[in-house]
């Protein structure tokens, strides 16, 4: 088995994965050259069996779980000026990263274009696409599409260097959620992160996920985030809230606590115009809610 012949050569696609060898064998054969793949200490031996089916992906062996911060590490290596992220169990469709190239091109304040995802095999929409499509900021003269604040990993390409002067993804959220937290940096730099439907992903979630996990990891993290970027009323009310609904939301507070000096070392709150962006995103209802 081999990865597709090259789409682009200005866009490397930087894959993370850990014991998800099963997922990757569907996955990489969809995936266009070049491609890095992080392999986060997986114990199935994923490393030699990716090296074995697919020998022009370059692999790195990270020896250790570092989470979305294995994603800094591809990154880096890449030498192209865009990179677009994947899960193990993502893809990008024919022709999108050749479109999003070009997009790029075209809008140098662009630093994150988010693409529309299209999840399982009915291919239907995430429904954060459906948010980012009618975000409360409207579309700028100089951005592809909506304005946004946020942003799914496996459906995102981005500018390289725009990504590296923001610092990329920190280990103080460490997974999931850790989009939030590099936009409100990447807009308080003065780059612009849009919406593009017409740039397609492909997303089939591992069937070996815990939701209720993922519910708790998530609002750890979007406290965290907040103790690093937002007022302290914000973070307050993100705290309370969560704390208040129990079960996931609960066990998400009390797992942000040993965290919470590290995220206090990284306090640094955004300035007004990115805050209140972030706060007009926060109280405008979602669609069809």
């Amino acid at each position: 088995m081999t990865a597709g012949q090259p789409e682009t050569s200005d866009v490397t696609v930087v894959v993370i994965t850990r014991n998800r060898w099963p997922d990757l064998q569907a996955s990489l054969p969809r995936h266009r050259s070049p491609v890095i793949l992080l392999d986060n200490g997986s114990a199935d031996g994923t490393p030699a069996h990716v090296r074995a089916s697919f020998p022009a992906i370059d692999v790195i062996e990270l020896g250790r779980n570092l989470g979305a911060v294995a994603r800094n590490t591809g990154v880096e290596r890449a030498t192209t000026p865009y990179v677009a992220f994947a899960d193990d169990d993502s893809w990008w469709s024919p022709g999108a990263l050749s479109s999003a190239a070009s997009i790029l091109d075209a809008h140098p304040r662009l630093a994150v274009l988010a693409a529309q995802v299209l999840v399982g095999e009915d291919g239907r929409p995430d429904p954060l696409c459906a948010a980012m499509a009618a975000s409360p900021l409207g579309t700028e003269p100089d951005l592809p599409g909506p304005s946004v604040l946020g942003f799914l990993a496996c459906g995102s390409v981005i500018r390289r260097d725009a990504f590296l002067a923001a610092g990329g993804f920190d280990d103080v959220v460490f997974f999931g959620g850790e989009e939030e937290r590099l936009a409100l940096d990447l807009a308080s730099q003065g780059w612009g992160l849009a919406y593009v439907d017409d740039v397609v992903a492909h997303h089939q979630p591992s069937t070996g996920r815990d939701q209720v996990e993922r519910r708790a990891r998530g609002e750890r993290n979007r406290l965290l985030t907040a103790v690093m970027r937002r007022p302290w009323p914000v973070v307050a009310r993100h705290a309370l809230r969560a704390a208040l609904q129990g079960g996931p939301g609960l066990r998400g507070v009390l797992r942000a606590v040993p965290s919470l000096p590290q995220a206090l070392r990284a306090r640094r709150p955004v300035g007004g115009h990115v805050e209140a962006a972030r706060r007009l995103i926060d109280t405008t209802p979602l669609p069809g809610a």
